[in-house]
């Protein structure tokens, strides 16, 4: 499993960047056929930034070694176009992964607002002031709600949007940059802010948001997660669109996603044992994906 490789060198003080919310039973193989990511992505690359190379087995039984222990290899770049090719190409059967030293520090922000709009901004000006987090996540109101009653992580119940960003590197750039994004926080109409003072408390903050979706499925019978990229600086405008759908749906909406590569994973919330209320989810998450084209994103 994708956990299991950071486990087996952890006493090394190395670990496995890529952390699906699956991770403690997503396999590697998997994450290489689906080119996974997780909360820590956006500053650490997704499965193809840190994979070395691989066996990979072709339908006519063939055994290619690809790549190995070298960061570069001459040539193609065979090992790009297997990651991601969802098992069409072949089958990996062995794996060389990039481990990475564990950070000197690592310490999570949980900021609150009160409307999603200053969250969507608060992403963007992060960015833009050239910070680049080790993660940052947000959930709207009903996921945040969701998380909470689930795992219990402290997360604040009376705000429409929640920030959870994690700063990593020697201890003295990580207190300037909480400084910094604090400042910006407050610049954008934050009404809350957390700061892990332990591994433990940041290991938590994270835990509410890598349960997200089981805890959604507590919310409602059935749930239809939507999956699509837009630019960061779009944010506000997509999640403005996504609460205007809602209410001519008449459905419910969990939005819980990588707010800083813009990856937006809306959850509709619906019954399939009543009547249309597939056929509308379908409908919403068809115009979720719409708007995600239009404000120039992509399908993922």
């Amino acid at each position: 499993t994708n956990l299991a490789i950071s486990q087996a060198v952890a006493h090394e003080g190395f670990y496995f960047a890529p952390d699906p919310s699956s991770q403690i039973a997503c396999s590697i193989g998997g994450n290489i056929a689906e080119n996974s990511g997780g909360v820590h992505s956006l500053k650490y690359g997704m499965t193809t930034n840190n994979v070395l190379g691989c066996e990979f087995v072709l339908i006519t039984g063939e055994i290619l070694r690809i790549g190995g222990k070298a960061p570069e290899t001459d040539g193609y770049d065979v090992m790009g176009i297997i990651t991601g090719s969802e098992g069409l190409l072949g089958v990996v059967t062995e794996v060389t992964v990039r481990i990475l030293k564990k950070p000197e520090t690592a310490r999570a922000l949980m900021v609150g607002f009160a409307e999603i709009e200053a969250a969507g901004q608060c992403v963007a000006d992060i960015i833009g002031a050239g910070i680049i987090p080790g993660g940052m996540e947000m959930m709207d109101k009903n996921a945040i709600h969701a998380a909470e009653a689930f795992v219990h992580a402290g997360y604040p119940l009376d705000v429409e949007a929640l920030l959870i960003i994690e700063l990593d590197g020697p201890k003295v750039e990580v207190d300037e940059l909480i400084a910094r994004v604090e400042k910006i926080a407050l610049g954008c109409g934050s009404t809350s802010c957390q700061i892990s003072n332990s591994e433990q408390e940041r290991l938590l903050f994270w835990a509410g948001r890598k349960a997200a979706f089981p805890a959604v499925g507590r919310m409602s019978p059935d749930y239809l997660c939507m999956d699509g990229t837009i630019p960061r600086g779009k944010l506000p405008a997509v999640l403005a669109r996504i609460r205007d759908l809602s209410e001519k749906y008449r459905l419910r909406v969990a939005n819980v996603f990588h707010a800083g590569d813009g990856n937006l994973h809306p959850l509709i919330l619906y019954d399939a044992n009543i009547p249309e209320e597939m056929d509308k989810a379908e409908a919403f998450g068809a115009d979720i994906l719409r708007a995600c084209v239009e404000m120039g994103g992509v399908l993922t």
